[in-house]
């Protein structure tokens, strides 16, 4: 794995909301490199500015000012529709709250994102059975969110983050729904995509037990890097 490999790169971003009369600017000038293979940890306080970085490198909003690179292409002024295709192939997402669908199974929770990329319905069920073995709920499959614990349902959001093999997995808060001890296996889940599946992980935390499982920690704060600690480019 080549880790001089630039994934995403964020060059002097801001991002600015419009309050009424009053200007907000939630990033100022934020520069981010994420090399493939990273595990990256970007912390800061409320207000920070990490939770819109990490919705602009998920392609889930673009900047006001600056310019991010995802494989090497711009895709700071890409349409709603572009930036779509581009977050179903690339990009993978566990959130706090874990987003699953309550009506659906552990197994059709995670082929829901592989309809979108045209899957054969055979491999879709192949692919997500395959998933869920690996975060150790093979005997889950037919259960549904309800069914689960939290940290059972949150490894369905990991094993689903992976449903279209992303570059980049972004997990914002993953374990802020669970309790400490549920949240380290959680945690243990996605160190082990890191190290033994190669994959690309960039976290949004608040808390520094989390943040040590990273290898490089950014700390954000008035919309800026300040500070960087571990593997820092």
């Amino acid at each position: 794995m080549n880790r001089s490999t630039e994934i995403i790169k964020l060059l002097n971003v801001w991002k600015t909301y419009k309050m009424g009369e009053v200007e907000v600017h939630a990033l100022r000038g934020l520069s981010l490199t994420v090399r493939k293979g990273e595990f990256i940890a970007l912390q800061g306080p409320s207000g920070s500015g990490k939770s819109t970085a990490m919705n602009l490198v998920g392609c889930l909003d673009i900047p006001s000012k600056g310019t991010i690179y995802l494989g090497g292409k711009d895709i700071s002024k890409l349409r709603e529709s572009d930036l779509a295709q581009i977050r179903g192939q690339k990009i993978g997402f566990v959130f706090q709250q874990f987003n699953l669908i309550n009506t659906l199974t552990a197994v059709e929770n995670i082929m829901l994102p592989m309809i979108f990329q045209r899957m054969s319905q055979d491999e879709r069920i192949r692919r997500a059975k395959k998933l869920l073995e690996m975060v150790e709920l093979g005997d889950r499959i037919h259960h549904k969110p309800t069914e689960l614990s939290g940290g059972q349902q949150q490894r369905v959001a990991i094993a689903r983050s992976l449903a279209n093999d992303p570059e980049v997995v972004l997990a914002d808060e993953p374990t802020g729904a669970l309790d400490s001890k549920t949240g380290v296996n959680v945690m243990n889940f996605l160190e082990k995509l890191h190290k033994e599946e190669g994959k690309t992980i960039v976290m949004v935390t608040h808390d520094n037990n989390l943040a040590k499982f990273a290898e490089r920690i950014e700390y954000l704060k008035d919309g800026k890097i300040v500070e960087c600690k571990g593997k820092c480019n």
